[in-house]
């Protein structure tokens, strides 16, 4: 498949963007505990997250704040928005915002589109482009070590693929838990280089010149508002 970008790099994380993952990891958990548990042990989705936060270097206080809130009961709504997006020349975007305010994110995630000559598509005009997918990637065991994990535990998986000495394992987003659980029963000491549920384009495409310019300014306007969790998108950079 080899769909999923940058494997190995590792963001520099200005100030201000550390502020914003921490924020958003905050909210991430906070609704993972609401929804399933404030426990890590009986809650897989809160487990996987809370891992994922202190590889990404997010304060334990931020993580137990987060958790602290659903304990003491305090309330938080946050909702998530997907704003399908059209660019140039075929170019396509999967904004995913997680908040508390539905307008306040329309209104910077129209901002952005209107200041990169973007276009807001209808639902659904440009999610049939892309592929829900979880992905997990490590390495430790060979392509047919994790075959044979996946297939001794019964696991269903979409496809495999190693990719410079890691294995890459795509599947259905529900069964990201299963799909790690089958490889650490397997070999215990394995380590999730990649851990995501994400959304991956179908058909990538280049961008050149002015087109390529206002595409990336989009992307490095989304990065500085506070609501957008992610950006999925189809061009090749």
């Amino acid at each position: 498949m080899g769909r999923f970008p940058n494997i190995a790099a590792a963001k520099a994380k200005t100030g201000a963007a550390r502020g914003k993952l921490y924020g958003m990891y905050a909210k991430e958990i906070y609704l993972a505990a609401k929804n399933g548990g404030t426990t890590p042990e009986g809650n897989p989705s809160l487990k996987r997250l809370i891992e994922k936060a202190k590889k990404e270097q997010v304060p334990s206080d931020v993580i137990k704040r987060a958790i602290d809130k659903v304990t003491n009961g305090v309330g938080e709504n946050y909702e998530v928005l997907t704003y399908e997006i059209f660019g140039p020349s075929g170019s396509t975007m999967l904004v995913e915002c997680l908040t508390d305010n539905v307008n306040r994110s329309v209104s910077e995630v129209r901002a952005v589109i209107n200041k990169s000559h973007l276009k807001m598509g209808a639902m659904g005009s440009v999610a049939y482009m892309y592929d829900n997918l979880s992905v997990v990637g490590f390495k430790g065991l060979t392509l047919d070590e994790a075959m044979e994990a996946l297939i001794t535990a019964d696991v269903p998986f979409i496809d495999i693929e190693n990719d410079n000495d890691m294995v890459i394992i795509y599947g259905n987003p529900n069964d990201i838990n299963k799909i790690k659980d089958a490889i650490t029963n397997y070999k215990n000491d394995i380590t999730f280089d990649i851990d995501e549920v994400t959304n991956l384009p179908k058909d990538k495409v280049k961008l050149e010149g002015e087109d390529l310019e206002l595409f990336q300014r989009a992307l490095n306007l989304f990065d500085e508002v506070d609501d957008v969790a992610n950006v999925y998108h189809n061009v090749e950079l």
